[in-house]
């Protein structure tokens, strides 16, 4: 046995471990702190700011003085940052850690409580929690809801909200303190609770904050009023940031142009928009004061921000699509690859889906992105879209149908994509893409034709002749009423009856453009091609004849080309407009040839 403690040393022996207690808890409380959640540069936006509470404020660590020479308070600050320890308000966890204003929030708002977990885990007794405990029952029948009681998973601890908030001095009852899981005997420890003057009178302060909040009644109510008034200017100017960027993503246009700053030149389309609503909108007119006296640092207008809000748009718009989708269940994908400027190979997805959200039915082809392709392979692009099917919670094998074109790598029968998808889902139809077969028909009866790429080419140089100047393009504006010239297409094939059909229809005019160039430009180049396109090309019988034969050729190819992309298009619809085209070509080419 040991000597035991006197009453001196156990004294000594309480206030160090009280000591000890007290400076962990302090500790621990610095990193429990909730930091601004909205830079001073503006570098993001967090969701949270904009439900909580817009106005960016700090709290100064316990016992510590903020001042810009307080190194410690500096380096704690970055410690903090770095952690990036944002705690959940409704979570008992961390109810001894909040500050007075997050406690504002928690008595107007109430404890939030999971409704899913109907029963907690068994102890060794077999005992558990109840969701039964929510609700007491009197002795007369009647049922009363205990909105104070919260269960966490997290501890398996049930707490009283009123008394764990809103004690002043030492609480009592393991209710308010560290949580109650004496499953045992729960019943009796919650009617003792109730029943309790401390009970009683916590309840009574939660409920008479909570109506002063609501009624903007409380001690500091001009204090309130005003963050009210700047959480309220906030959400004003972030709703018309918000649909500033839903207006350019929807049409499609730059936002940001050479400079970054309002009011100078070549600010782009999104500064720009921001500047034409402060003539005349209030909010925007107060907002851009701020910014121009250097009254804030927050703007929100820098392109980090444009960038966060397009990446939130995009994924909003993307998850309705994915919920359309999975309501039709089975789907269609539509691949194609092309590389970028940076020729980074890029395979860009499209989902086709019948759409049966509304109460007219019909069908929808969607464009998901575009994904990063290192292995062209027909098993590379095959692990691409798989994964990114896994990405977008699809089913692989509720696919019916895939779209490529006549790439080897896509459509072949061995190693293409088509060959790996029906061997993981044989129900996967396979189509070729339609409009790159007649591209590649036309392509094959140039080359039959022998001088198909010079009259293409004498077409192209008449556009360059007049595209080169402003001058020139102004000289053939006023000699043609019509159509106005087009460049020859180098891969759309179809698409060059625009090009032809200028010429087709305006031949002289154009011919009576081309000798106005030769004689005005100083350029004996230019002036020597322009007369010999006037008085060879255009004037030669063959060239003529070439012109409308192409003319009539592209323009009902043109024609079922565009049939077969409307996205309501019929399998048996496309069919017969196919079997229309090669009627037209075995009844008029053999006839021409």
């Amino acid at each position: 046995m040991g000597k035991q403690e006197s009453g001196y040393q156990k004294r000594k022996r309480k206030e160090k471990e009280e000591e000890l207690i007290q400076s962990q808890r302090g500790a621990m409380d610095r990193f429990i702190k909730k930091k601004p959640q909205v830079s001073s540069d503006n570098q993001s936006v967090n969701p949270s700011t904009i439900a909580l509470d817009i106005v960016p404020y700090n709290d100064p660590i316990d016992g510590q003085i903020e001042t810009e020479n307080n190194v410690e308070v500096e380096e704690d600050t970055v410690e903090v940052e770095e952690n990036n320890f944002q705690p959940d308000i409704f979570d008992p966890r961390h109810w001894d850690s909040l500050d007075q204003k997050q406690i504002d929030i928690l008595a107007q708002k109430g404890p939030r409580r999971d409704l899913s977990i109907k029963k907690g885990p068994k102890h060794k007794n077999s005992r558990r929690f109840s969701s039964l405990l929510y609700t007491r029952f009197i002795s007369n029948g009647e049922e009363y809801d205990r909105d104070w009681l919260v269960y966490s998973k997290e501890l398996d601890k049930v707490f009283c909200f009123g008394c764990k908030l809103f004690t002043k001095g030492q609480r009592k009852g393991q209710l308010a303190r560290e949580g109650c899981n004496d499953w045992t005997h729960i019943i009796n420890r919650l009617k003792e609770h109730e029943t309790s003057a401390d009970h009683v009178l916590n309840m009574t302060n939660w409920y008479e904050l909570r109506s002063r909040l609501e009624k903007h009644q409380t001690i500091d109510k001009a204090v309130q009023r005003q963050l009210e008034k700047e959480k309220d200017h906030w959400r004003k100017v972030l709703f018309r940031i918000v649909c500033i960027v839903k207006f350019l993503a929807k049409h499609n246009l730059a936002f940001r142009g050479s400079n970054s700053k309002l009011y100078e030149d070549s600010n782009g389309n999104f500064l720009g928009l921001v500047e034409m609503l402060a003539e005349f909108d209030p909010v925007i007119q107060e907002h851009v004061r701020y910014i121009t006296n250097e009254e804030t640092h927050a703007h929100y207008l820098d392109h980090k921000i444009q960038n966060e809000l397009l990446h939130l748009l995009a994924f909003s718009i993307r998850s309705e699509i994915i919920k359309k989708i999975k309501r039709a269940k089975c789907f269609s994908v539509i691949l194609d690859c092309t590389p970028d400027a940076s020729h980074q190979e890029q395979m860009s997805l499209i989902i086709r889906y019948v759409d049966l959200s509304s109460s007219q039915v019909c069908i929808e082809e969607s464009f998901l992105g575009y994904l990063d392709v290192n292995d062209t392979t027909g098993q590379g692009l095959f692990d691409v879209l798989e994964n990114e099917l896994k990405l977008l919670d699809l089913d692989i094998h509720d696919v019916r149908g895939q779209g490529y074109d006549n790439g080897s790598n896509m459509k072949g029968k061995h190693q293409g994509v088509q060959k790996k998808l029906l061997d993981v889902n044989p129900r996967a139809f396979y189509s070729a893409c339609g409009c790159h077969s007649l591209n590649l028909t036309l392509c094959d009866m140039a080359k039959t034709r022998g001088r198909a790429k010079d009259f293409f080419g004498i077409i192209q140089r008449i556009y360059t002749i007049f595209a080169n100047s402003t001058k020139k393009w102004n000289i053939l504006k006023d000699n043609i009423s019509g159509w106005t010239l087009k460049s020859v297409s180098a891969t759309r094939w179809e698409s060059r009856v625009e090009s032809v059909k200028s010429i087709r229809f305006q031949c002289a005019d154009i011919r009576e453009a081309l000798l106005q160039v030769s004689e005005i430009d100083k350029d004996p180049m230019t002036s020597s091609q322009a007369l010999g396109l006037a008085k060879n090309e255009l004037g030669d019988y063959e060239f003529i004849l070439a012109i409308v034969i192409w003319y009539e050729v592209l323009f009902t190819v043109n024609l079922v080309s565009k049939s077969l992309q409307t996205k309501d298009m019929l399998i048996d619809v496309a069919i017969e407009k196919v079997q229309g085209l090669i009627s037209f070509f075995e009844g008029h080419w053999t006839t021409i040839s």
